[in-house]
């Protein structure tokens, strides 16, 4: 176990770097742009583009820039945005960090809902008139993108059919779970219904699959012949042997939501959380923003990998950490 903590945090580090050069040679090594200029706006004078390179220190060799930036992002946490020098990255994002996570742990609850019982109905009614039925809507949901379904979402819930149904349903918007925790779950509802929709389809349908095999396993078999209830040979016999090849893409899955459907569904419902910031960030070109977010997605994406690869080893005690 600690060998594969170990390895996995070298291999964050590892990632992080690499990811912090990548975006810093983007902004700072882009053949034939010129930093200045791209901070300092259309029709900079030449005066206001050297303070420009001197305050940035743009005239300093790339490494010793990308030094200087990493210390004050990560050591000094001192680097002001680019955009608003009066305001610090590190803030900002500690700021917007709850709200991300509350919208990725209850999208995920409601993706893993849906899934289990889409893959499962399925699974069991396989072959049967509801079969096709659950995989049309399996194929529907992972088809639908985000965006478009949170658009489409607030335009019935907060236009015309508001009065006629959805009055319960708050603006868009966040509070604090800290501060009114009713109010933070309305606020939240929907784009955990919209982000845990998008990516229910695909596990349900592998879940589908996987599970059909495992229950036509010799071990189930024999259960089935021992009496053992549907209901418990479902849960108890054939789910946990399921799940072991879902897991991979669900690693895959959770990386995209947190890179790009959390990001997508922020802007929809104006949730001020990490994706957002980011969105705000690419906007502005702002790099200290665009940086500190691109690592703690980084971070998130590695730490939910390792923990995916941990309930693997649990599920099948086969795979070595």
């Amino acid at each position: 176990m600690l060998a594969f903590l170990a390895r996995r945090a070298a291999a964050a580090g590892f990632v992080l770097f690499c990811l912090s050069v990548l975006v810093f040679l983007l902004f700072f090594a882009t053949p034939g742009v010129d930093p200045a200029a791209r901070f300092a706006g259309r029709g900079a004078s030449p005066e206001t583009l050297r303070q420009v390179r001197e305050a940035l220190g743009l005239d300093d060799p790339l490494p010793m820039r990308y030094v200087h930036l990493m210390d004050s992002l990560l050591v000094e946490q001192d680097l002001a945005s680019y955009a608003s020098p009066g305001l610090l990255v590190a803030p900002q994002i500690a700021k917007a960090v709850p709200v991300t996570l509350s919208l990725v742990l209850g999208a995920t609850a409601v993706w893993w809902l849906l899934a289990l019982a889409l893959g499962m109905l399925s699974a069991v009614r396989r072959g049967g008139a509801l079969d096709p039925l659950l995989n049309v809507a399996s194929v529907v949901a992972l088809s639908i993108p985000v965006y478009w379904l949170g658009a489409v979402t607030l335009l019935l819930t907060q236009g015309s059919l508001r009065r006629n149904g959805f009055s319960w349903l708050p603006p868009p918007g966040y509070v604090p779970l800290t501060s009114a925790p009713g109010q933070w779950f309305l606020h939240l509802a929907l784009p955990w219904a919209v982000l845990g929709l998008a990516y229910a389809g695909i596990s349900a349908r592998l879940l589908r699959n996987s599970l059909g095999d495992a229950l036509g396993a010799p071990h189930v078999t024999a259960a089935r012949a021992r009496g053992v209830p549907p209901g418990r040979l479902l849960t108890r016999h054939a789910l946990r042997g399921a799940l072991r090849p879902v897991l991979p893409q669900v690693g895959l899955d959770l990386g995209a939501l947190l890179g790009g459907g959390t990001l997508l569904t922020e802007v929809a419902f104006g949730l001020p959380g990490v994706g957002r910031l980011t969105y705000e960030g690419l906007q502005q070109l702002d790099l200290p923003v665009i940086l500190g977010c691109v690592l703690l997605y980084a971070l998130l994406v590695v730490t939910v990998n390792a923990g995916v690869d941990l309930l693997q080893a649990w599920l099948d005690p086969r795979v070595r950490l």
